[in-house]
């Protein structure tokens, strides 16, 4: 989702087309601020992300602390399970 208010501006039955209520466990990979992304998450869903400012690094090494790998991501989402 590049833009949320793009998003959100959408007719309701594009909306639920996209993201659908029923689905409860969802997976939200941001290479950001998990900032705003609950309410996409949701209370069963698990945001990747990175909450904090500083870290220097080539991106690869930074992808590989902050949990931004295949294994990584196909751990947490069997754990939804």
């Amino acid at each position: 989702m590049p833009v949320w208010n793009l998003f959100e501006s959408q007719p309701e039955d594009y909306r639920e087309s996209v993201l659908p209520s029923l689905v409860k466990k969802r997976i939200v990979i941001e290479a950001g601020c998990s900032f705003g992304w609950n309410k996409y998450a949701g209370d069963d869903g698990i945001i990747i992300s990175i909450d904090r400012f500083g870290a220097s690094a080539p991106a690869g090494i930074l992808f590989e602390k902050f949990g931004f790998t295949v294994q990584n991501i196909v751990e947490k989402a069997l754990s939804l399970f």
